[in-house]
């Protein structure tokens, strides 16, 4: 081969090597740790550049845990949390690390609210020993052997770093890697889940409480608002009383699916409950079923129960769509969900509000005036009767 083509070639490979060189990503498996520590299991988190490696031991259910942050600024806390509840920093349970002024590590354990103060706290499960280091290659660590339950084995995780004002941990940012760093962990297997989409859990959870609004918080309003002023239009003949049934009917079929996949996340999640909801949930199931079932005992317009029948099926009926309405917004709750679903729930019961309101207004004035109209008719009906029994006398 030609010495020059040799040559350029080379000089072709040693520009490539020089401006694009292999990749030294790190990750979780090439870390070695100080003390001769070692982890059988390790996952690169995918925000923030974290890892997380962890030992189990199944015989008492413990895990020895180490959680990194390389490229780690030492004007930054970092933390680490498991919460079994929700894919949210709020209401987890955390870990949290920073250097002190003296330049010494200070770890510690906080349970972190919806207005967390990041003070130390004890958490909802035993961590029997937490400890941190600031390596010379400049990873933050925080070292913790955990004592896990059941529901702990496979939960969700969440992890921040932020920075340091006052000596205390400051608030971080909620955009970016900081607003996606959620996942899930299981201890068991090994398997980390990131969450910046959504997880299983979190779309049973979506499922359940999109049927139960569209059932319990909008066709079954739907249906009373049909079955209140639509039956005064004497033009709408029967077919008020078949749409309203359509509305309660399929209301309640879809909030029998709703009300079963809440069954489900419960079994699924064994020591979460969530008091309130659940109860309100039970109630309003309840309630539903016996409207159903009140349609089979429905008397005849003219028979002398229908008063009474009408008295409880009006009570049922608003009492069960004012608590669907309160526990949709509790369901919103414990979802924590992006104001947009609750926004557009409101806006759907707003729009609702307005619609009830015109038909009151309209429909008392169509009574008002059949009444005025009858009373008129009555009184000439009056006029002439007895104008006949005067020509009658006469």
């Amino acid at each position: 081969m030609d010495k020059s083509l040799i040559t350029l070639l080379f000089s072709c490979t040693l520009l490539i090597s020089l401006c694009f060189p292999p990749s030294v990503a790190q990750t979780c498996r090439d870390y070695a740790f100080s003390g001769n520590r070692s982890f059988s299991t390790c996952n690169d988190l995918p925000q923030l550049s974290c890892f997380l490696h962890w030992n189990y031991h199944p015989s008492n259910m413990t895990a020895d845990i180490a959680f990194r942050k390389s490229g780690a600024s030492t004007s930054n806390w970092i933390s680490w949390a498991l919460n079994p509840r929700r894919a949210k920093m709020a209401g987890s349970q955390a870990l949290v690390t920073y250097q002190q002024s003296n330049g010494s590590m200070y770890a510690y354990t906080t349970q972190l609210n919806k207005s967390p103060n990041m003070q130390p706290g004890g958490l909802s499960f035993d961590v029997p020993s937490i400890t941190a280091e600031y390596s010379s290659d400049g990873n933050m660590i925080i070292f913790a052997t955990l004592q896990l339950s059941d529901i702990l084995l496979s939960t969700n995780q969440v992890w921040q770093e932020g920075p340091m004002k006052g000596g205390n941990p400051g608030t971080h940012s909620f955009s970016g890697q900081n607003g996606r760093s959620v996942g899930n962990v299981n201890f068991i297997n090994g398997s980390v889940l990131s969450t910046s989409g959504t997880s299983s859990k979190t779309q049973k959870r979506n499922v359940h409480g999109v049927l139960n609004a569209v059932s319990w918080g909008v066709l079954m309003p739907v249906g009373i608002i049909i079955a209140r002023y639509l039956k005064v239009f004497k033009s709408a003949g029967p077919a008020w009383f078949y749409l309203h049934v359509i509305c309660q009917s399929s209301g309640y079929a879809v909030g029998v699916a709703g009300w079963a996949t809440g069954i489900k996340l419960g079994s699924d999640s064994p020591g979460i409950t969530y008091g309130t909801h659940r109860n309100l949930g039970i109630i309003i199931f309840f309630l539903g079923t016996l409207q159903v079932l009140a349609l089979l005992l429905r008397p005849k317009p003219d028979h002398k129960y229908r008063r009474y029948w009408n008295i409880y099926h009006h009570t049922i009926g608003y009492t069960t769509v004012v608590l669907s309405i309160g526990n949709i917004f509790e369901g919103f709750d414990i979802l924590e969900s992006e104001n947009n679903w609750k926004t557009a729930y409101i806006g759907v019961l707003v729009f609702l509000g307005v619609v009830t309101a015109m038909m009151e207004a309209l429909t008392w004035f169509i009574v008002i005036k059949r009444k005025k109209t009858a009373s008129s008719a009555k009184h000439a009906n009056g006029d002439n009767t007895y104008g006949s029994r005067l020509q009658q006398t006469a």
